[in-house]
């Protein structure tokens, strides 16, 4: 078998029984278990799954994130129309919080022709989006730069906490589930967007269908901190069901 039929079997695998151990896959596969190893070394590198000791994982079921840079390659229609989608609530004079996810960045590309708009963000690739345009006023919250292209860390958090204030919050998350709510994967954005929630009129959280029933380790929000729920999903009864009870709008791309 060659590589890349193996790599195929490996994450077919991984689907279907949530992990893999390197010595029952030298059995199944056929190849000694170095093999395996340099296999799944391939696999981690191309960010496919996670090692572990003695086998692997998938992606979706870690805190593992994702690099920026391949996370932008992720969806980018669906991300594209959820942030076209967002703007359309936002309003000249407005003030705004983005957090760094990869939706609020095609978020900004959209707002470069509003006028007299303040955004404060914790993303510099968002910064880095706005800050040529003398229309809007970009606030950065500075703090510890992490390798999500973010400021993160207590000055960040205590910046947004006892300084600033928006009349609107744009972010999204790792995932959402009907009985767990908004989740989060990395505990350093978690507390920036808490600190966003708790510091505005407005949330209006952005959910692309990839997210839907994705695990998080950390629990971000319950759906009554949120008041719009924006999604190209297909959302289920129950889903439907709670989002009804906590009175948040939803609104299908």
């Amino acid at each position: 078998m060659f590589a890349p039929e193996r790599h195929k079997r490996i994450l077919e695998l991984l689907e279907e029984s949530g992990s893999v151990l390197v010595s029952k896959l030298s059995d199944e596969l056929g190849v000694t278990e170095e093999t395996v190893r340099r296999d799944l070394e391939k696999l981690e590198k191309s960010e496919a799954l996670m090692r572990t000791h003695g086998g692997a994982v998938p992606v979706s079921r870690t805190s593992y994130e994702l690099s920026i840079e391949k996370r932008k390659k992720i969806n980018v229609d669906v991300k594209q129309r959820l942030a076209k989608a967002a703007c359309n609530h936002i309003m000249p004079g407005d003030t705004i919080f983005l957090d760094a996810s990869t939706t609020t960045f095609y978020m900004a590309k959209e707002l470069r022709g509003l006028n007299n708009l303040t955004v404060i963000t914790n993303s510099l690739r968002v910064i880095n989006e706005l800050v040529a345009c003398e229309n809007i006023k970009v606030v950065a919250v500075g703090g510890l730069v992490s390798n999500n292209f973010s400021f993160v860390g207590a000055l960040a958090h205590t910046t947004i906490a006892e300084k600033y204030f928006a009349g609107k919050l744009f972010f999204s998350s790792r995932g959402v589930s009907a009985d767990a709510g908004i989740l989060e994967s990395n505990e350093d954005e978690k507390n920036i967007k808490t600190a966003m929630l708790g510091n505005c009129e407005q949330a209006f959280y952005l959910c692309d269908s990839t997210k839907i029933g994705k695990v998080g380790f950390t629990k971000l929000a319950k759906f009554d901190d949120i008041d719009y729920f924006i999604t190209d999903a297909e959302l289920d009864e129950k889903m439907c069901e709670v989002l009804a009870a906590s009175d948040v709008t939803v609104e299908k791309i």
